[in-house]
């Protein structure tokens, strides 16, 4: 009787266990033909670099102009200067690899980083991933292009694990080092994107980062913003596009003051945006 009752409890087990090896042969085999696809696409665009036509140029009376490819010894790949931080919004890494695996999603980032601390690395540093879309910071009109993206598996409604921060800091100084990228030019997502995305959100510890050199954060003691102060203009001078003047002082203050993000700005909030625009 024993022995029968053993083996009752021994089958769901193996059966369990079975269930979960196909899981995971499934999943790696998912992530084989990823991989698969990602190597075509770069192969394909080293093609692209690798062209050596010369422009094919005509004149108002579309006779060809003489036009010839000598190619320069002085070059290298264009490197990034900016580096984003997203949250995913979704509820588990499996679930944002297979969003950024899914050519229809039209959306990616350069690397996700899991709450227990695990990095993993989806595109080449030196490649544009999808992850800014309409955005704008100072000058910069397109930040696809001159940016990593980072996502932390964070649905937007929980605080941050150590382990993930642990593991993000440790990403950010090898991207600071390898790239040379300025302290300021470490932002959020709603940074760029002010009235659209939220993320990384008022529970990102950016005073953490200010302090390890990934951004600026207002100091511990702060002076009085001055009676005349140009709010708007010193956001600008920051890098917020205030055409949406409310939704830039939204995000401003998701990121240096985390209090609360109402598009209105107290006392308070004036002296923190005093504090931190004289650091730009």
């Amino acid at each position: 009787m024993k022995k029968s009752c053993l083996l009752l409890l021994f089958i769901p087990l193996l059966f369990g266990a079975c269930t979960s090896k196909k899981k995971i042969v499934k999943t790696i085999s998912a992530f084989d033909a990823t991989n698969q696809v990602y190597t075509s696409h770069a192969d394909s665009l080293s093609k692209v670099l690798l062209t050596t036509q010369a422009a094919m140029l005509t004149d108002s009376l579309g006779r060809p102009v003489t036009s010839e490819f000598v190619g320069t010894v002085n070059f290298n790949l264009r490197k990034p200067n900016y580096v984003i931080i997203h949250y995913t919004a979704q509820d588990s890494v499996p679930q944002t690899l297979r969003t950024f695996t899914l050519a229809r999603t039209q959306v990616s980032a350069h690397y996700v980083v899991g709450k227990d601390g695990r990095v993993i690395h989806m595109l080449n540093d030196y490649m544009r991933a999808w992850h800014a879309g309409i955005s704008k910071w100072g000058s910069v009109t397109d930040m696809n292009s001159c940016s990593i993206g980072i996502e932390l598996d964070n649905n937007g409604y929980e605080p941050f694990s150590q382990q993930q921060i642990s593991s993000l800091l440790l990403l950010l100084a090898k991207l600071k080092r390898d790239y040379n990228i300025p302290t300021a030019n470490f932002i959020g997502h709603a940074d760029i994107a002010p009235g659209r995305k939220p993320d990384p959100g008022i529970r990102f510890p950016w005073e953490q980062l200010a302090k390890k050199g990934f951004g600026y954060y207002s100091d511990m003691l702060i002076v009085p913003a001055p009676v005349n102060f140009d709010s708007a203009t010193a956001l600008r001078l920051i890098g917020y596009d205030t055409s949406n003047l409310p939704a830039a002082i939204s995000a401003f203050k998701r990121h240096f003051v985390q209090r609360e993000d109402s598009p209105v700005l107290t006392q308070f909030d004036l002296d923190v945006l005093y504090n931190v625009y004289k650091k730009y």
